[in-house]
C-alpha cells in the first residue's frame, strides 16, 4: 500500500512541476491523472490569489531544494499537521520556483535549463519523501490523492449541481409561462 501510495504521489508531484518548468508558450501537456487535474486547477486559483508576493519567485537562481526545505519545516513548524491547504501551498510554491522565464530573457538559457531539469526531479524526490515518508500516516488517514480529489472537488460538484438546478428551473418556469398564456 505504501508503495503505491508513493509512486501515485511521485506521479501527481511530476506531472505538476513538470508542467510548471515548461518552456514559456510551449502547450502544456494534458493532467495525467484526475488528482492532477485537480492540483493544476488548485494551484491556479492560489498563484493568482498570491500572483503578487510569488512572482518574486519566478526564475529564482538560487537553491531550490533548500528553500523548498526551509518553507516546508516553517509551514509545519511546532505542533501543525499537515493539511490539504499546506500541502498545495507548498507543491505550489515548489511550481513557482522552477518557472522559466520568458522567452528572449538574458538569464544563461543553457545552465538554466538544465538546473530546472534537475531541480524538477530533485523537488519531485524532496516532496514524496515529504509526503510518504514524514507524514505517510497523515497522507493515508486522509484518504490519500482520492481523499485530496474528494477534499477540493465537493464545491465544484456543488455548483454543477446548482446550475443544473437553475437551468431546469428556468425551463420549467418557461414552459410553464407558456402554457399559461396559450390557456388563458
Amino acid at each position: 500500500m505504501a508503495d503505491a501510495l508513493r509512486l501515485r504521489t511521485a506521479c501527481v508531484l511530476t506531472d505538476y512541476l513538470e508542467y510548471c518548468a515548461r518552456v514559456p508558450g510551449s502547450a502544456p501537456r494534458p493532467p495525467s491523472t484526475p488528482e492532477a487535474a485537480v492540483l493544476r486547477s488548485v494551484a491556479t486559483h492560489l498563484r493568482q490569489r498570491y500572483q503578487h508576493v510569488w512572482s518574486h519567485y519566478r526564475g529564482y537562481r538560487g537553491n531550490r531544494i533548500e528553500l523548498v526545505t526551509q518553507v516546508a519545516h516553517e509551514t509545519l513548524h511546532g505542533s501543525r499537521s499537515p493539511t490539504w491547504g499546506r500541502v498545495v501551498a507548498l507543491v505550489t510554491f515548489a511550481g513557482t520556483l522552477l518557472e522559466r522565464p520568458p522567452r528572449g530573457h538574458t538569464l544563461a538559457l543553457k545552465e538554466r535549463e538544465a538546473d530546472v531539469e534537475r531541480d524538477c526531479q530533485s523537488l519531485v524526490a524532496l516532496l514524496c519523501d515529504w509526503l510518504t515518508g514524514q507524514h505517510g500516516a497523515w497522507l493515508q488517514a486522509q484518504g490519500g490523492w482520492d481523499g485530496f480529489c474528494h477534499f477540493f472537488t465537493p464545491a465544484l460538484m456543488s455548483w454543477r449541481r446548482l446550475l443544473v438546478q437553475v437551468i431546469l428551473s428556468y425551463f420549467t418556469a418557461t414552459i410553464l409561462t407558456y402554457l399559461w398564456t396559450k390557456l388563458s
